[in-house]
């Protein structure tokens, strides 16, 4: 009930605040303002901060034993303005309890005992490390000497936990490949507008993390290969000459190198024939690292140019069983998802040094990796890995709250996928994949928990809410104010807006007002409509008058959103003529817009056809002539 209620309270609050031309701002936000953090204008303040940390840990995972063995030492600075008297560590994995906060239900093989700090110190000093009960996915330690602004602390953590059986976003794949994600404790992200973050992840909404400096180390068993976010670091330590070669030349090959096939895999000679091998790795200025390890996933490995200036190349590999058939062509869909959205949207080189696709089951991305599962479409398994490769720039560039705005990251990987999609597919399937996927199950759903603003903070949201908000309802809005701007303008604020922010931690207000300044237009009579409402697209045509050059149309916005329409004008002869127009006929009337059709042809009939922006109710959406 205290979660419908906040929904609820939040809805109407939200509803009453955009009855006026300004964006809603919530006190935090405004606190941000006065403090010079943040700036209206969307870019970041004089006194914009965000802390950061190194981390060095080591891995051990030695399959099939399942439990998984770490430790690591964190250097923590703080350089905010502010003492910190406590940290907050996040334990992710402990979503993996009996009892934990979940938006699903839970099967045996997905619970565990969650993690186990087996020491704990601060600053060389040992603590004690108390569970508290209130809580599962982060831990508030209280700091004996506080945490003074632009000075820093030392960490240190043993723990074990044990891999589930069951994968979903991490887990065991099967008894002999495990992946690794969210495997270590970290600290919580302290930023200049909300303090601590202590949402409990749920399995649902997703991440926030701040950009840290990363070395690490997994041990593994020979035969075991290792992949990790970031560069590997001493791989003719760990594999065989003929097998470090094979990589290498990947980095620089525009050809797929089958750097391990299952014929070697079988000969088991890929890897060093030490007992066990530790692999070293490296990541600087990223969220998260991750880890995939297995004995019998073959690798295939190549490389593509992002960077036409710098004539720099990224690594595409993947890892997976030799029985997928999809994933023997992963490589060449990764290398053209990179090559794409590196040169057309969002059109900024991918900002990292490679990407490894694993097969496992989640469909989720993380830095520098993708867990996919294997699909029997390869028009679907490409769909989804472009839509996984995508987030590379959103979170990932950008540093996206996904707790709360899972719009801001989820909402533009979806519209790339569909920009992409296009170009792979043709229009018309593309667009048929995005409406199936994206925005049917919205539009047609009459209920009220589909309609709920954008801007609804995503940690109260569950289920069909959560999907719509996070994903198809918001893409929508990226495209009709791409298609209110135009390409060029639009890409214009798109990529002032990264410029800006990449590297921080950008909040709607942020993006919002950013393309307000960068566009020299004030939208936001349109990011009120698309973000704060509880509008959805429902258009009408009330009449069509005869006039001296043509027809003059009256559309009724029954539905409130300002989507682009196509004014579709059928002529007695058989032929038709489409009249596209952009969301701006809504800007001085959001209720009524009156357009003018240019035409001396003897007209039959008229309709409005939205395309992707799926109309609720089609009945209405038809005018005949006498």
């Amino acid at each position: 009930m205290h979660r419908i209620s906040s929904v609820l309270s939040l809805f109407i609050l939200i509803s009453v605040s955009t009855i006026g031309q300004g964006l809603y701002t919530p006190r935090d936000v405004q606190a941000a303002y006065k403090k010079g953090t943040r700036s209206p204008d969307g870019k970041p303040g004089k006194n914009y901060w965000q802390n950061y940390a190194r981390y060095n840990i080591n891995f051990t995972a030695l399959p099939p034993d399942r439990n998984v063995k770490g430790s690591e030492q964190i250097a923590y600075v703080n350089n905010s303005p502010d003492t910190l008297k406590v940290l907050v560590i996040r334990l992710i994995v402990n979503i993996h309890k009996p009892g934990a906060l979940r938006y699903t239900n839970a099967s045996p093989d997905y619970l565990t005992e969650g993690v186990k700090i087996d020491a704990f110190a601060v600053n060389g000093q040992t603590k004690t490390f108390r569970d508290n009960p209130n809580t599962n996915t982060f831990k508030v330690v209280r700091l004996e000497k506080p945490l003074m602004p632009h000075d820093s602390i030392h960490l240190s953590f043993d723990w074990h936990y044990q891999i589930s059986l069951e994968s979903g976003r991490e887990g065991m794949i099967d008894s002999t490949t495990y992946f690794m994600a969210y495997a270590y404790p970290r600290v919580s992200v302290y930023d200049d507008y909300n303090g601590w973050d202590t949402d409990e992840f749920t399995d649902q909404q997703e991440f926030y993390n701040d950009f840290n400096d990363y070395t690490f180390s997994v041990k593994a068993p020979k035969n075991y290969i290792v992949w990790a976010t970031g560069d590997l670091l001493n791989p003719t330590e760990v594999l065989q000459p003929k097998f470090a070669q094979r990589l290498k030349e990947s980095m620089t090959s525009d050809s797929v190198i089958h750097v391990a096939t299952k014929a070697d895999l079988d000969s088991k000679t890929v890897t060093a024939q030490n007992a066990t091998n530790t692999w070293l790795w490296k990541a600087d200025n990223v969220s998260d690292v991750t880890i995939g390890l297995s004995d019998h996933y073959v690798w295939d490995a190549g490389s593509v140019i992002v960077d036409d200036a710098k004539k720099r190349r990224a690594s595409v590999q993947a890892a997976f069983n030799d029985n997928a058939a999809d994933f023997h062509h992963m490589v060449e869909f990764g290398k053209h998802s990179l090559d794409w959205l590196s040169h057309n949207w969002p059109g900024i080189p991918y900002p990292f040094q490679k990407t490894t696709i694993f097969q496992g089951f989640a469909d989720m991305e993380y830095p520098m990796m993708v867990n996919d599962g294997s699909q029997q479409d390869l028009n679907f398994s490409r769909f989804v890995a472009e839509h996984e490769i995508a987030h590379s720039w959103f979170p990932f560039y950008m540093g996206i709250n996904e707790h709360r705005y899972g719009f801001m990251d989820e909402g533009w990987a979806t519209t790339f996928e569909l920009l992409i999609g296009r170009a792979d597919l043709g229009v018309e399937k593309a667009e048929n994949f995005y409406k199936q996927f994206r925005v049917q199950g919205w539009i047609k759903d009459p209920g009220m928990e589909e309609d709920l603003p954008i801007i609804t903070p995503a940690n109260v949201l569950i289920n069909a809410a959560y999907g719509n908000n996070a994903y198809g309802k918001p893409s929508l809005g990226y495209l009709a104010v791409k298609d209110l701007l135009g390409d060029d303008l639009f890409k214009k604020c798109l990529h002032g807006y990264m410029d800006r922010w990449h590297g921080k931690h950008p909040f709607p207000w942020d993006f919002f007002y950013s393309f307000n300044d960068i566009s020299g237009k004030n939208l936001n009579w349109f990011w009120n409509n698309w973000y704060f409402t509880n509008y959805y697209i429902d258009f009408a045509i009330q009449k069509a008058d005869k006039t001296n050059s043509g027809y003059s149309v009256s559309i009724q916005n029954i539905g409130g959103y300002v989507a682009p329409v196509d004014i579709v004008v059928n002529y007695i002869d058989g032929t038709n003529e489409s009249f596209h127009q952009t969301p701006g006929i809504w800007e001085k009337d959001q209720k009524t817009a009156i357009v003018n059709v240019a035409t001396k042809k003897q007209v039959q009939s008229i309709q409005l056809k939205g395309g992707i922006f799926m109309d609720a109710d089609e009945s209405n959406n038809s005018w005949k002539a006498n």
